[in-house]
């Protein structure tokens, strides 16, 4: 029996398959991408046709922008805008929360740079740019021809350059387009710790002399003795896709946009078609009183349509109105599907202003609005230590440039919440727990006014409360510690005495 299984053990053996080969080309490179997410952004119709004209999805599927419309078929493609909307609104929640930002010890110095350098305005600036082509750069530079102060600027990730080292950022190459002797040059300017270098290359991505133009000779190599690099990248969500790189909230949500188009655009068209239409007879249709010519009716105008006149006897000819038949509810249907698609994972729609309370209560809409408080949270963190890098950097190259030691300065940017209830809504919660008892006064007045009354304010308002209710403060009794209980008259009764001068020591004690 054990020689069978030996033998049953050696036939058994198995032959490993081959690796299989699969190769994918991409469409575009992220250059390519962040390019069609800006034209999605900008949200004209007519840009949108001649981008999917060219472009080639390797499925020989049509969308909706590519398709051309049949002879005589009169078809009005419409743009919702929504990209562009949705990373409108995300940007406008996160930063116009921006409150207030401490810069420790150098306040009034920050106040002065920040009239020139507008960095909130900026900062909603790089936001929308980062959420459109995935990320970008501030860049920090001084010209004193300009300013006395540091300049901050952002460049979004089509002209921008990350060069990698272990994982960190080494370099950043920002891209500018010039033209000079009326041909198209790049300028690439490659900021580092070691400080800042200078190239032209041609449209055709040769490199040229910098120094024979004398347009470009302000740009000069710049040393940086300090070591550190005057620039931050700044991206919110990072891609997969490419590496190193930053990912687009409009990514893998584009082909959802374009369905969303169709379905509005064919609502619209349903619209058109299911007007009043005349039929009328020849001998009744409108005509030009100068010429006798039929007048053409067009797409806006109640369609007419001829018919031969009744000749036969006593008849009359009449005109006659029909009305199209518009399935509005599956219209409605397919449009909520479509924009679910584009807003699920993104923003929720009450977000945008988007009444969607014939479909979802009350309870619904708040489960969606977490979706918009997610991203927001996102972005708010991702603004944090941009902040806060920016800053300090702006710092550095500032006492730098003025041959200043060079130190790390506390920055605390400050956000407020999102989605704060009316103060209707404040005022019946916290009269709710103040009626129960579960809070007390002065955590009543800040859940109330917030920041937006000072402490001394707030202070003089508990007090006022807590007067009105008949709640006095009043100092606790304390007892003198430098009574000597040994003095006290012992004469009438002295066992008592002594007994109520022990217990006085020990209440004192305690």
């Amino acid at each position: 029996m054990g020689i069978i299984k030996d033998m049953v053990r050696n036939w058994l053996e198995y032959n490993e398959p081959d690796s299989i080969t699969i190769k994918i080309d991409k469409m575009t490179n992220f250059e390519g991408q962040a390019f069609i997410n800006d034209i999605w952004y900008r949200g004209e119709a007519n840009e949108l046709h001649q981008l999917y004209n060219q472009i080639d999805d390797k499925l020989g599927n049509k969308h909706f922008w590519s398709s051309k419309p049949s002879a005589a078929m009169n078809i009005r493609k419409i743009h919702t805008g929504l990209p562009g909307l949705i990373i409108d609104t995300l940007a406008d929640i996160s930063i116009d929360d921006l409150s207030k930002i401490d810069v420790e010890k150098r306040h009034e110095e920050w106040e002065m740079m920040d009239k020139e350098i507008k960095l909130k305005k900026l900062l909603k600036k790089a936001v929308k740019k980062a959420l459109k082509t995935g990320d970008g750069a501030f860049k920090i530079s001084i010209d004193t021809d300009i300013s006395k102060y540091p300049i901050v600027e952002f460049y979004d990730g089509t002209r921008v350059e990350f060069e990698y080292e272990r994982g960190r950022v080494k370099s950043i190459t920002f891209k500018t387009k010039k033209i000079l002797n009326k041909k198209n040059y790049m300028l690439l300017e490659k900021y580092d710790r070691n400080g800042i270098t200078f190239s032209l290359v041609n449209e055709f991505g040769k490199e040229e002399e910098i120094s024979n133009f004398a347009e470009l000779s302000k740009y000069r190599p710049v040393e940086n003795k300090a070591k550190f690099m005057m620039a931050v990248p700044y991206m919110i969500y990072e891609s997969e896709k490419y590496e190193g790189r930053g990912k687009s909230i409009l990514d893998g949500k584009l082909d959802s946009f374009d369905s969303f188009d169709e379905v509005w655009s064919q609502w619209m068209l349903a619209l058109r078609k299911g007007q009043l239409k005349e039929y009328i007879p020849d001998d009744l249709l409108p005509r030009d009183p100068k010429t006798g010519e039929v007048l053409k009716n067009n797409d806006f105008d109640v369609s007419f349509i001829m018919t031969e006149a009744d000749m036969s006897e006593g008849s009359s000819n009449k005109i006659q109105t029909t009305q199209g038949n518009i399935q509005h509810e599956a219209l409605l249907s397919t449009y909520i599907t479509a924009l679910d698609q584009c807003l699920t994972g993104v923003i929720s729609p009450s977000t945008l202003g988007i009444d969607v309370k014939k479909l979802d209560n009350a309870e619904a809409q708040r489960e969606k609005e977490k979706t918009t408080l997610y991203r927001r949270n996102q972005i708010v963190g991702s603004l944090n230590e941009i902040i806060i890098d920016v800053i300090n950097l702006t710092f550095k190259v500032y006492d730098n440039s003025r041959r200043k030691p060079i130190t790390e300065t506390k920055v605390t940017p400050t956000f407020g919440g999102y989605a704060n209830p009316s103060f209707e809504a404040q005022v019946e919660t916290v009269g709710k727990a103040s009626t129960s008892s579960i809070m007390s006064t002065e955590a009543q007045v800040e859940e109330l006014w917030g920041d937006s009354k000072d402490e001394k304010w707030k202070k003089e308002e508990v007090k006022r409360i807590k007067e009105e209710k008949g709640i006095t403060s009043m100092e606790e009794p304390s007892i003198n510690q430098d009574v000597d209980f040994n003095d006290i008259d012992t004469e009438e009764n002295p066992q008592e005495s002594e007994k109520n001068a022990e217990s006085s020591k020990k209440v004192a004690k305690e």
